[in-house]
């Protein structure tokens, strides 16, 4: 969060909550595993104005991430249940899985 922005409210941050579970259970990652979830504003055209990025490192500490291309309060768990694949077919900085 930027210096000065709002407080995200409570459904935000369950939203924020509800993917980063759904994430460590779709991939079997421990309980306390790190999730990065960011909502994001894209500018490339055709793409949705928001989308949600989710980044998460797994016990080789290699980062895997993945976009799921609507606002973070519109995912629900079958955007990331769906994913196919161990975490290394979500790796490095090819944007295409999902």
């Amino acid at each position: 969060m930027l210096l000065g922005e709002p407080q995200p409210d409570a459904a935000f941050l369950a939203c924020l909550e509800a993917v980063q579970g759904w994430t460590r259970r779709r991939f079997k990652l421990p309980a306390q595993a790190a999730v990065l979830v960011s909502e994001m504003a894209c500018t490339f055209p055709g793409c949705p104005p928001l989308e949600t990025v989710v980044a998460f490192w797994t016990a080789d500490e290699r980062r895997h991430q993945f976009k799921l291309y609507k606002p973070l309060r519109e995912v629900l768990y079958d955007d990331v249940g769906w994913l196919m694949g161990s975490p290394e077919a979500h790796d490095g900085s090819a944007w295409d899985c999902c």
